[in-house]
């Protein structure tokens, strides 16, 4: 997989051009403020991917409520396109730790389009992560896969070290109780 710089550093606005294996031209870019329409594409692919199409584009919320996430520091959305057209992408977080002075991105989502998979697109993300990653002087950053989510497992164990954690969600109740 071979890139190719944009004209620019500016991690927001940099675009790379990303040679896959099926020798398509990817352009990998995090999206900025002003990127809301492929914000709504990317969720329409995690919902495609994910087989929640419902909660990914049922709801959506207003364009200044998205345009304003997407001007966070700590929110890093990538893309990647296929002649102007959002194929895949990922959601990552920046977590500042406590315990010492750094920083850690933790991948949320990730996911390629059907009909581009196994083309070397995730690892492309990955790649442009990494590089982001060393630009916010973050660590490490982690990820977690569900069991049963061989294609996934398989490409994390390629680029990283497995951890066997547990992973719960905790639900949010509301309390009156003290009011």
């Amino acid at each position: 997989m071979e890139r190719e710089s944009a004209s620019h550093k500016d991690s927001f606005a940099a675009e790379y051009e990303y040679r896959t294996r099926m020798c398509a031209a990817v352009r990998i870019r995090r999206l900025g403020s002003a990127d809301v329409a492929s914000l709504r594409a990317l969720n329409a692919v995690f919902g495609e991917a994910f087989g929640e199409s419902e909660n990914y584009t049922q709801s959506p919320p207003p364009d200044t409520y998205l345009s304003g996430l997407l001007t966070k520091e700590h929110l890093i959305v990538l893309v990647a396109a296929v002649a102007e057209r959002v194929v895949g992408g990922l959601v990552a977080y920046e977590l500042d730790k406590f315990e010492r002075q750094r920083r850690e991105l933790y991948i949320y989502d990730l996911a390629v389009s059907l009909g581009y998979r196994r083309q070397g697109i995730a690892t492309a993300l990955i790649e442009r992560l990494r590089e982001i990653a060393v630009e916010r002087a973050a660590w490490v950053i982690y990820v977690q896969a569900d069991y049963g989510d061989d294609a996934a497992i398989a490409l994390y164990e390629k680029l990283g070290i497995r951890e066997d954690v547990m992973h719960f969600d905790l639900p949010v109740v509301s309390s009156s109780r003290g009011r």
